[in-house]
């Protein structure tokens, strides 16, 4: 039987022996074997997550980039062991239910998804012990080396401000790692591979899922919103060049390749007033649209009592209570997109708890105060900035520790 040895290390293989009837090896990571059971089994699962029809061309095509991803989690798994890590029972359970609620799936049901479609709940396990396994592993082993300092925020800042009106874009990445250079041929025909089965229809959230060599392969390759000097020139020049729902072709870095498609574009510090949310205490006195000049501009006192008089937002709802019970109100979540044109202005223009003069509203006039508001997204904050830099910065050695891991075993592919 013909073997094509990855990586080499200071370690004796060992024999295996298989019961007859058992499944062919397909691969032997150090002193643990994959079989072709296994492989069948994880093609599966990945067939079903990225919506891919079952067929022998997509198996065939699929089966490199899977053995791979197996490949690695007998290493990580391995390496767990060697240091003391475990992943208990109660760790899984939580992991399968996160795994339902980001498909939005009734809680309890994924047991149910996985035998009507006869795939292995067993290999749905390994792999997510797999992850939980290595996310601990840098946490325990490198995330200690992540060090940000204040310079660092601010130069970064200094750089997120000098692009102020410039689009920023939403990406989600695939990443594939070239350990050595004599693997970067092998590693672009995997990356070519899942370019054909996602131009083919699968979904490139569930490829990055499976086959993403990056942390962010957690939550569907998603990195969020990146400015154009947050990433390399030659990232960066390639999402410039894409429109929202574009994906990329492989594009090769000093450290593997990179699939990349943008998710949604906006642009930096330009903040949308339609999607601004507020919390809204009104105080309002009743008035009849039939009403005379004298009883309008006695309202119109009792309102700008109002305002004179609340300074919080605990003093509006208790003036309103006492005085004009019968329309006023709390509003706890109102889009500023919904309110009457001619108010919506004067009422985004007000701070936080600050009353409004009086304004004519619905059935009569009313003083208006802000409790709350959300604006939406603007500039990043510094603990934003502080935290990308050291979440970058932990991708980096995490993705090292795996080279390290791949660099230091013996792997045996079985043809």
């Amino acid at each position: 039987m013909n073997a094509l040895v990855l990586c080499f290390a200071l370690v004796f293989l060992p024999s295996f022996v298989l019961a007859q009837g058992e499944s062919r090896i397909a691969a032997v990571v150090n002193s643990s074997i994959i079989t072709d059971s296994d492989l069948a089994a994880r093609l599966q699962i990945v067939e079903s997550s990225a919506n891919m029809p079952d067929t022998p061309d997509n198996r065939k095509r699929m089966e490199p980039q899977v053995l791979r991803s197996l490949i690695d989690e007998k290493l990580q798994m391995q390496e767990a062991k060697r240091i003391g890590i475990s992943v208990s029972k109660d760790d899984v359970d939580r992991g399968l239910a996160e795994i339902e609620q980001r498909n939005h799936m009734p809680k309890g049901s994924l047991n149910e998804y996985l035998k009507a479609r006869g795939i292995s709940r067993s290999s749905l396990v390994d792999q997510l012990t797999a992850s939980i396994a290595f996310s601990r592993i840098v946490q325990n082993r490198v995330s200690q080396d992540v060090q940000v300092s204040d310079d660092e925020v601010n130069e970064t800042m200094k750089r997120i401000e000098a692009n102020i009106g410039k689009p920023q874009s939403r990406v989600a990445e695939i990443f594939l790692a070239v350990d050595n250079p004599s693997q970067a041929d092998d590693v672009k025909r995997l990356a070519d591979r899942i370019v054909q089965q996602i131009q083919g229809g699968a979904n490139f959230q569930a490829m990055a899922q499976q086959f993403s060599q990056s942390p962010s392969a957690a939550v569907g390759g998603d990195i969020g919103w990146v400015t154009p000097g947050q990433l390399s020139s030659i990232l960066a020049d390639a999402i410039d060049k894409m429109a929202p729902g574009q994906m990329s072709y492989p594009i090769r870095t000093p450290a593997g390749f990179y699939l990349l498609e943008v998710l949604d574009r906006r642009t930096l510090g330009a903040g949308e007033p339609d999607k601004i949310v507020l919390s809204l205490d009104e105080v309002v006195f009743p008035l009849a649209a039939t009403a005379s000049a004298d009883e309008r501009q006695k309202v119109e006192a009792q309102a700008a009592q109002v305002t004179a008089q609340a300074k919080s937002c605990g003093e509006m709802a208790k003036i309103g209570a006492e005085r004009a019970p019968q329309l006023s109100r709390q509003l706890p979540q109102v889009k500023a997109s919904d309110l009457p044109e001619d108010v919506r202005a004067k009422i985004l223009a007000l701070k936080i708890a600050e009353a409004s003069k009086p304004l004519p509203i619905q059935g009569g006039i009313g003083v208006v105060m802000v409790c709350q508001r959300q604006d939406p997204p603007g500039l990043p904050s510094r603990d934003e900035v502080e935290d990308s830099i050291g979440r970058e910065r932990l991708d980096t050695l995490a993705r090292r520790y795996m080279s390290d891991l791949r660099r230091g075993a013996y792997v045996d592919i079985r043809e």
